[in-house]
């Protein structure tokens, strides 16, 4: 198999530790996964969520490109309705300019939060509409041109992919000839409709031919058994969020004590079903056939883990896995 692998990081904000840790942990996790031989590592914008430490995105991509030498780095992404176009094409032009040749910007047209937070970062609630994303889209690589009279965006583009769960996204992406990534790790059911209309819309623009990639949830770990205590944190966080009860990642001690009603469980089982969990083979085979399924490009992995040596190593053992694939990046 010959896809490239790459790291989604969350700034994840664990029980009994603070943002500030978070943050020195995504520069150790870049930092490691870029001696592994990883493609590129991008940041996810979320806001009001006390787990997660990457709100500002385009301030931490440029600090993991500068503890980094070789690795593209870049958004996972920035929510572009939240932003005026502008303001994003002087901050990933300044990025570009500093580390040319690394940065990717990722775009998607989804909050990334709470509609109150929403108003709060638009300033206008006649801007919560995403209907305009293509405009802003066109609007933003505009401001890229050499003509432009932004600088320091002018001249200094970088790749620019559109993100999405749905198909609303892939058919833009393909419209416009950009590359694709799809969130595989929270829209499982729909990677593949997804997936085929992006390469059936696809028209030649920036990119040649379509280049997809999918975010993947894995948790590697010694044994199959150990990978699932493992996971069981970011699940039960999950299922706080879509409570409306967002906090920090739970403890292993915790997931195991909480008492789920039968709704609940069933739906921590679901959520568990579409990640890839377990020691390496049972990582190896599920990859595999994830890959084979999808025929994606490019394979962006996210992992959420209470302890950060378990995160370390769940990448190490992914790296053992395809030592090929990440020695071709």
């Amino acid at each position: 198999m010959t896809v490239r692998f790459s790291v989604l990081d969350l700034a994840p904000v664990v029980t009994g530790s603070t943002s500030g840790q978070a943050l020195r942990n995504t520069l150790d996790l870049a930092r490691h996964t870029e001696r592994l031989g990883f493609h590129r590592y991008w940041l996810a914008e979320h806001h009001a969520m006390p787990g997660i430490a990457s709100s500002a995105t385009a301030v931490l991509i440029g600090q993991v490109a500068a503890a980094t030498s070789r690795m593209r780095v870049g958004s996972g992404g920035v929510m572009l309705p939240n932003h005026a176009p502008m303001v994003v094409a002087e901050q990933f032009g300044t990025l570009e300019a500093l580390h040319p040749g690394r940065i990717d910007l990722g775009l998607g047209r989804a909050p990334g939060t709470d509609q109150a937070t929403a108003r709060a970062l638009r300033r206008s609630p006649d801007a919560l509409s995403v209907d305009d994303f293509p405009e802003q889209v066109v609007e933003l690589r505009g401001y890229f041109a050499a003509d432009s009279k932004v600088t320091p965006a002018a001249g200094n583009e970088p790749p620019v992919w559109l993100l999405g769960s749905s198909g609303y996204s892939a058919r833009l992406a393909g419209l416009l000839g950009l590359p694709f990534a799809f969130a595989h790790h929270f829209s499982a059911e729909n990677t593949v409709p997804a997936l085929e209309l992006y390469r059936q819309s696809f028209r030649p623009g920036a990119l040649d031919e379509p280049y997809s990639m999918i975010g993947v949830s894995v948790t590697a770990a010694g044994d199959d058994e150990r990978a699932r205590e493992l996971a069981a944190p970011q699940a039960l966080s999950f299922l706080r969020l879509r409570q409306g009860r967002p906090g920090l990642l739970p403890t292993p001690e915790e997931a195991a004590a909480y008492p789920y009603t039968p709704l609940e469980r069933q739906m921590i089982d679901a959520r568990l079903a579409d990640q890839v969990v377990g020691g390496p083979d049972a990582v190896r085979k599920q990859l595999d056939e994830l890959v084979g399924r999808t025929g994606v490009d490019e394979v962006m992995v996210t992992t959420q883990v209470f302890d950060h040596a378990d995160r370390l190593r769940s990448y190490d053992i992914l790296a053992g896995l395809y030592p090929e694939s990440l020695t071709a990046a």
